[in-house]
């Protein structure tokens, strides 16, 4: 973004908006649009409140930076998400967090057309990322598939997702964030045709947790109709946190911020800064697993694909999937990891699948037999968390005998990090976005990381085409159903694969 920045711009035609008019610029064949703001800023009284609808504007809107992300668990409130010293001004394209960082980002082939658009929610679990990074940049995806692709930016962790709806304040302020990405659907189904796109033809797609929120938005009444399609990567979203527990959160805060609940207006007078830094001292609040959507009743009347998938998306088709080693990713942060025992190995398996760990070790190590501890740990986990997760809510979902849902498995090693990480957590993201030159830290060096990239791209853009990600590329794809259980193996060479790792599956079903 810095060489758009620092060159000058072929600018787009304006576009007029519901909200007023933009202009962005053109590069390689597209109009792009970034820091497109589709809400009101979420502060002061609109804090802790569903999105509003900007202020409407006349003049043309300037859309050639990205807006800012939005406030970041442990990063201070002002500074990016780079690591860069306090007072430091913004790396060029990168701007500062900010409770102002209700934006999105566009890129289309042209601005006439009924495109396919694929609307990208960004990981980070509920807490943390942007639509602004690099490894999400839309252009090439726009430009392979003949897609429309946007980005977006919404309100995180406890500016997110603080429920106050049984302690006085808005009923669904517990989904605030997940209100915003409504929000940016209503602005696609009401924009997005004067931008190439075809508000009928519609794709949700995210991975971590963005997959979890692709999960939680099949069940919210306020987002029926305004996508037909979404794929989860690597997040399954099965349920969300309990209304008392999420209650419980929202008053732990209001006691360390010294505020009662007949009193929440005080919260629109505190910084932004005094609230993160408050969130964090509530026992939990430091991490990426405490301020998360809730089942307020309202905005999320259910669990998402608990006990069953969600009636009102029954007609969505799916598309779900893990990385075959997701944990290393996380567990390379152990500057013990390479160096596991047995005994760690037999510690991890007890705190990940209690009484099942000795019949989980077994079929893993059998599954396996090169692995390491370090690895068969890495394997344990990512048994039990992201992948019986999509497991279950693919039988979920096929269940209902009315949309298609499709599964996979990324198995192909990146050589990075001497193969330390095997098949890690978001390897898949540069492969989907067909943005290897930009990820080559990640996915290494070679030809290699290209030929998975075009068979995951195009299986992506066939899927939000159609609903089928069936291409010319790869052999045959069923849809996944309790029988024949047909995944997906992407590799050098991809394959179907009936039930895989069955018996790490029983172990955990049972």
């Amino acid at each position: 973004m810095s060489d758009v920045l620092d060159a000058p711009l072929a600018r787009t035609d304006v576009v007029t908006t519901s909200n007023g008019p933009i202009r962005g610029y053109q590069e390689g064949g597209l109009s792009i649009f970034k820091g497109v703001r589709y809400a009101a800023p979420p502060t002061g009284a609109r804090r802790f409140r569903p999105p509003e609808r900007p202020t409407p504007w006349t003049q043309p809107a300037d859309t050639v930076a990205l807006g800012a992300p939005a406030v970041q668990v442990g990063v201070p409130v002002g500074e990016t998400t780079g690591g860069r010293s306090a007072g430091d001004p913004p790396a060029p394209g990168q701007p500062a967090t900010d409770e102002d960082c209700l934006f999105l980002n566009v890129w289309t082939p042209a601005l006439s057309g009924a495109r396919p658009v694929m609307v990208w929610l960004h990981g980070g679990g509920f807490a943390n990322g942007s639509g602004g990074a690099a490894m999400y940049d839309g252009a090439a995806l726009a430009r392979r598939g003949d897609v429309v692709t946007v980005t977006v930016n919404h309100r995180l962790n406890v500016f997110g997702y603080l429920h106050l709806g049984e302690l006085g304040g808005h009923p669904s302020s517990g989904e605030a964030g997940m209100l915003d990405i409504v929000m940016v659907l209503e602005w696609v189904r009401d924009n997005i045709a004067r931008f190439g796109g075809d508000p009928g033809n519609v794709t949700i797609f995210g991975e971590s947790g963005g997959g979890w929120k692709v999960s939680i938005l099949q069940a919210m009444p306020a987002a029926r109709g305004l996508f037909h399609k979404a794929i989860i990567q690597s997040g399954p979203g099965l349920t969300a946190t309990p209304a008392d527990q999420a209650t419980k959160n929202a008053r732990a805060l209001l006691d360390i911020l010294g505020v009662t609940p007949g009193d929440l207006s005080k919260l629109e007078t505190l910084s932004a800064a005094e609230i993160q830094d408050a969130a964090s001292k509530v026992p939990g609040g430091a991490g990426l697993g405490l301020f998360n959507p809730c089942v307020d009743g309202t905005a999320l009347p259910r669990h998402p694909f608990t006990p069953d998938a969600p009636p009102q998306s029954a007609d969505v088709p799916v598309l779900i999937g893990v990385n075959k080693d997701e944990a290393t990713l996380f567990l390379r942060a152990d500057p013990r990891f390479g160096e596991y025992t047995e005994e760690d190995v037999a510690k991890h398996a007890r705190r990940h699948a209690g009484d099942k760990a000795e019949a989980l070790t077994a079929a893993l190590r059998a599954q396996f037999p090169d692995y390491s501890p370090s690895h068969l740990a890495a394997a344990i986990q990512t048994a039990t968390g992201m992948w019986i997760g999509s497991v279950n809510l693919a039988e979920r979902k096929a269940a209902q005998k009315a949309a298609p849902v499709y599964m996979y498995t990324l198995t192909w090693e990146t050589p990075v990090a001497r193969g330390s990480l095997r098949c890690p957590h978001a390897l898949e993201i540069p492969l989907v976005f067909d943005n290897v030159e930009a990820a080559r830290n990640f996915v290494g060096r070679g030809d290699d990381p290209q030929v998975l990239a075009e068979q995951m791209s195009e299986a992506w853009l066939a899927f939000a085409r159609t609903g089928d990600p069936n291409t010319a590329a790869l052999p045959d794809w069923p849809a996944y159903d309790a029988d024949r259980r047909a995944v997906m193996l992407f590799d050098l060479t991809s394959r179907v694969e009936n039930d895989p790792m069955a018996e790490v599956r029983k172990i955990l079903q049972s």
